[in-house]
């Protein structure tokens, strides 16, 4: 058998970095456009594919696959400036997932080269004089693409035409899927328990992956696992198979396993933590923190960024996310006179708050009113929302001390122009059409600011994504470059999803040590979100400076359920990983998609509209497996037959 995708030519990578001198302790890069076999039996050959394992991500994490991993879920829809990458995957009928439109494409196509890369290193970096400990970096990295591709489109192929995980030097235009149970028993498991035993506690380099990375993943894919034994919701798999463990254990074993690692991992956490407040975990200025245990880097330098800091392409390998996050809070306007509102008062601008808006994919109402709730004592939903815009006019060479805004009243630089509130105010009064405002915000008697209810949010106006929002060190007194990529890392991992882990894996059954419950492993987060340094959104209220010391944990614990379910445990991990592009791979490891996210609330896609409507999804049992793409289908010479066969069933 002969397998083999078509992107992966000999260790071919598109654009594969090359580590080089090592004055400094962090992955240094510059372009290279192939490996050829024998360049994997040289120390530079082995260097220099290690760079690139790292570097892969940066192919379709914070690009347009952040679509096909969050639109469609309870997390986010369509928003109005949404073409078919984000409206293809809602399940809503405005847009049709296909072979041709699944944005997940960027994850097959990035996969591959990386996964026979890594198998080069692997089976030729011993002989070169690498340690297993540096083996076990493309051993972790081998796992973790494949992790990411079993869960997305099922078993897929570990053949890429030279034998099962070979590295492949035969091209082959034919490529057969092994099942789900080959890819995590053969692949996934072997190469992460032998990175957790050999990988360090602290990284090669800084962001090098660790023995607690390996950890994480390894207790994540045997909670994924244990979940498709179990099969609750009878949701179909392909290639069809039994779904029986070859080594005789059944989900109950799987789930143990998961728990075992995962506490394991928070016992031994190596250089890793919590951060001592939610606020701080995504704090641009504290970016890379050790709370952080995988992340896909991004730097405010050019050359090594393979991205202009003044603007984009909106392609990879750059980090652009955040703007499919933001609403067009640019067409804000206010008033120099009181009478004539024409003045561009909230600008964009090179900060976390704001940054470059594309307006593709807005939050439902839902999000507001029932997993973000209680806004009072917990600071996730501050520390995850921009829900206040403030006047930046001056920086933009605006030379007005104040302008007139909601209510003719008048409004200073750095104080809020447009606030989302957090619950709804029935006083709030919206103009017919767009108003003075521009954008047909609300007025509240004695307030400047305009104001929006959670009921009035849209998919044309709603609060950003602040915890993935711009942050540059480079602005100086003006607004400095927002509409370049943004140069912050994209977090992959977290300290915090092991207590989520294993608390998800007690309540499927594992044991549980005394004192770590599923109950009290969730109220850690919880006691950590009640505590206050910082109020992200208050910075901007009149004479505040955004200081609040507050400690609510106990208020936040008592609110804990006695007893935690699924449904809890999912809602905690929407508050606590809320759009980091992990909520579609949760709802379909739990099969909770079509329960959780089969209808959501938003008003239209108009200015001014603040009419809530209903929509309905149609997710279907075939939809818990993205198609294989077209283009893979396209370039293998097969039968018409062998190709429908290759296909998941339903597209």
């Amino acid at each position: 058998m002969k397998t083999i995708n078509l992107k992966t030519l000999f260790g071919t990578v598109a654009v594969a970095l090359l580590a080089v001198a090592c004055s400094h302790d962090i992955l240094e890069e510059k372009p290279r456009s192939i490996y050829e076999p024998g360049f994997f039996k040289t120390e530079q050959g082995i260097q220099g594919g290690l760079t690139s394992l790292y570097a892969h991500t940066r192919y379709f994490l914070g690009q347009y696959y952040y679509a096909a991993c969050q639109s469609g879920t309870d997390e986010y829809t369509y928003a109005q400036s949404a073409d078919n990458n984000f409206k293809d995957t809602d399940m809503s009928g405005a847009g049709s997932l296909t072979p041709t439109t699944s944005r997940s494409d960027a994850l097959w196509n990035a996969a591959y080269s990386n996964i026979n890369t890594a198998s080069g290193i692997i089976e030729n970096a011993a002989a070169a004089g690498f340690s297993e400990a540096l083996i076990s970096e493309a051993r972790f990295w081998r796992a973790w693409d494949y992790f990411m591709l079993v869960q997305t489109f099922g078993g897929v192929p570990l053949d890429l035409g030279s034998g099962e995980l070979k590295f492949n030097t035969t091209p082959s235009r034919a490529s057969v899927r092994n099942t789900v149970t080959e890819v995590y028993t053969k692949a996934i498991f072997p190469d992460l328990k032998t990175a957790v035993e050999n990988l360090p506690d602290a990284g090669r380099i800084t962001g090098g992956v660790t023995k607690t990375a390996a950890r994480l993943y390894l207790a994540k894919a045997y909670l994924t696992y244990g979940w498709w034994l179990q099969n609750p919701n009878n949701i179909p798999t392909y290639p069809e198979t039994a779904r029986t463990d070859p080594d005789g254990h059944d989900a109950a074993w799987y789930f143990q396993q998961a728990y075992n690692v995962a506490t394991e991992a928070i016992a031994n956490p190596g250089p890793f933590g919590l951060q001592p407040t939610f606020y701080d975990v995504n704090l641009g200025s504290n970016d890379r923190n050790h709370e952080i245990v995988l992340y896909s880097d991004h730097i405010q330098d050019e050359y090594y960024n393979v991205a202009s800091l003044s603007y984009s392409n909106g392609s990879a390998p750059e980090n652009i996310a955040s703007w499919f996050v933001n609403c067009n809070t640019g067409d804000i306007r206010s008033s120099t006179d009181g009478a004539t509102y024409a003045v561009s008062s909230v600008q964009r601008e090179a900060v976390q708050w704001g940054g470059r808006p594309w307006t593709r994919m807005a939050p439902p109402i839902e999000v507001f009113t029932a997993t973000f709730a209680d806004k009072t004592n917990d600071s996730r939903y501050d520390g995850t929302f921009a829900t206040v815009y403030p006047g930046n006019w001056a920086k933009g060479g605006i030379n007005a001390e104040t302008l007139y805004n909601a209510n003719g009243l008048p409004v200073r630089n750095g104080e809020p122009v447009l606030s989302f509130l957090d619950e709804d105010n029935p006083d709030v009064t919206y103009p017919d059409g767009a108003g003075q405002s521009a954008i047909g915000a609300g007025t509240l008697p004695g307030r400047a600011d305009w104001v929006i209810n959670p009921s009035g949010i849209s998919r044309i106006y709603y609060p950003g994504l602040w915890k993935i929002g711009t942050y540059r060190t480079d602005n100086g007194n003006g607004l400095g470059q927002p509409n370049g990529a943004l140069t912050r890392p994209w977090n992959i991992a977290k300290f915090s999803e092991l207590y989520l882990i294993a608390a998800e894996a007690a309540v499927k059954g594992a044991s549980a040590e005394a004192g770590k419950s599923a109950r009290e492993l969730v109220n850690v987060l919880r006691a950590r979100a009640g505590k206050w340094r910082y109020s992200n959104n208050g910075q901007w209220s009149m004479g505040g400076n955004g200081a609040k010391t507050e400690d609510r944990s106990a208020e936040m614990i008592a609110a804990t359920p006695a007893t935690i379910d699924i449904n809890y445990i999912l809602a905690e991990r929407s508050r606590e990983l809320f759009g980091e592009g992990l909520r579609w791979y949760d709802l379909v490891r739990t099969q909770k998609w079509a329960e959780i996210a089969h209808t959501y609330t938003i008003c239209g896609t108009a200015k001014g509209d603040h009419t809530p409507v209903t929509v309905t999804r149609t997710i279907e049992n075939h939809h818990y497996l993205r198609p294989i793409p077209q283009g893979q289908l396209d370039g293998m010479t097969m039968t018409d037959a062998e190709k429908k066969n290759y296909q998941n069933p339903g597209y």
